[in-house]
This record gives structure tokens, sequence and C-alpha cells, in this order.
């Protein structure tokens, strides 16, 4: 994208994220931590009667921490900033599906002609023309005109094309990013639930194991969580880039079939 669209994509990643910050805070405050301490109450009651009893993994227990707290709000983030790239690019594709240069078949494009077709294509709206095909093909028509060159004209296609994908490659590195950090954070739970472990050892020496079984909990279902959320991210990831690359090779195709194969040099 061009400048003018960088700060509209800072502005809805730092809106994504203020708003995931607080609809899940607002989850754990109102729901999520106080259902997960009855849970744990009713189940330490249930213990303390039935020394048998096996205590159920439930979803609020599962999910009430502060680190799977931070795994649903980055989780949340990254789907928002893919969400935002994946209506992009739906709309470079709608374009595809329009005939920008109405060429017949069997009609050929002299270097004279190129004005008038580059005309049509800035006559797009502003938005349109600041697409990825309208600049590609607006790029070959004056490559064309200036150089008289098809071989020029195919190369600096492809050479847009191939900027373009790398670009939306690097795009991918803030919820690659993302998606590497869950599991980290995921790692500090386990580490800071060992390690309370580990403070009350003392007492499950005595035979008080509730304290240990409990900050036990938080090492692993934080971990159990984190990469949950993870792997479903880099599922997304896989298909937003397959999603790139179709559109990066379904638009040099474009331009090819639509538009070069129709150019003749004098």
């Amino acid at each position: 994208m061009n400048k003018k669209n960088i700060p509209v994509e800072f502005v809805f990643q730092l809106f994504a994220l203020i708003i995931a910050i607080i609809i899940v805070h607002a989850l754990y405050v109102s729901v999520v931590r106080p259902n997960a301490a009855q849970i744990i109450a009713e189940q330490n009651l249930a213990a303390a009667a039935d020394p048998d009893y096996v205590r159920e993994r439930r979803v609020s227990v599962l999910i009430k921490d502060m680190e799977q707290e931070a795994c649903f709000i980055l989780g949340i983030w990254a789907l928002a900033i893919m969400g935002f790239k994946g209506l992009q690019i739906l709309g470079e594709r709608r374009l595809l599906d329009v005939d920008l240069v109405p060429v017949a078949e069997g009609m050929r494009i002299l270097p004279e002609d190129t004005r008038e077709f580059a005309r049509q294509i800035q006559a797009l709206p502003e938005e349109s023309q600041r697409m990825l095909l309208p600049r590609a093909l607006l790029n070959a028509l004056q490559r064309f005109s200036t150089t008289r060159n098809i071989q020029d004209v195919s190369s600096s296609t492809r050479d847009i094309y191939e900027s373009e994908a790398e670009r939306l490659e690097s795009e991918l590195s803030m919820i690659r990013y993302i998606s590497w950090a869950i599991p980290s954070i995921g790692f500090i739970g386990t580490v800071r639930g060992i390690g309370e472990a580990l403070a009350q050892a003392d007492k499950a020496v005595q035979g008080d194991i509730a304290g240990v079984t409990q900050s036990l909990g938080v090492a692993f279902n934080s971990t159990f969580i984190a990469l949950l959320i993870s792997i479903f991210l880099m599922f997304l990831v896989h298909q937003l880039q397959l999603f790139q690359e179709r559109l990066v090779f379904d638009g040099e195709n474009y331009c090819n079939d639509k538009l070069i194969r129709h150019m003749k040099a004098d």
C-alpha cells in the first residue's frame, strides 16, 4: 500500500489492541474469574469431604490466570490484523473480475494506443487506483509507450509483483511475532506456577498439597491454552499467506493475458 494507507493501518492496529484489552479484561473480571473462584471453592469442599474425589477440568479454571488472559488479548489482536489484511486482499481480488483494459480478442495495442487505455485506468476512483492491479497495468502502459519494448514491459510487470509479494510477506511479520509470543507467555505461566509450587513444598511435605496442586495447575494450564491459541493462529497465518500468494500470481497472469499479449511493437 502507499504511504497514505500506513497511518490507517497503524491506527486500526492500535485501536484493535485497545479494544481487545478492554473486552477480554472485562470478561475476565465479570465472568471468568468469579466462576473459576466458585468452582475451585466447590471442588475444595468436595475434595475435603471425599478423599477419592476427582476434580473436573472446567473451562473457567483452565483460563483464569493472567497469562491466559494475555494470550487471548494477543490472539484477538492478531485476528483483527488478519481480518483487516484479508479485507484488503478481497478488495484487490474484486478488480480481477473487472475488465480494466477492454481489448477485444485479436486486437493489437500499439505504443500510440497506450494513452487512451491509461486514461481509462486513471478515471477509476482514487482508492481503486492505489490498488496493485491498476498500478501494474498503468506502469505497463507507460513503459510500453516509453520503451516500445514488450520484453521490458513484461520484466517491469514481473518486478512490480515480486516487490508486492515481498511487501505482503514482510507485513505478516507482526502476526508471526504474536503467534510466537503467545507460547512464550504460556511458558512464563509455567515457570511462575512451578516456582509457586516449589515455594510451597514444605506444606506438601506436611501433607497439605492443595497449594502445590493449584500452582501446578497454573503452570500446565497456561501452556496448554497458549499452545492451542498459537496452533489456531498459525493455521490462519498460512491461509492468509496462501491468499496473498494467489493474489500476486493471479494479478500477474491478468496483466499478461489482458494486456501484454495484445501489445505489438512498431
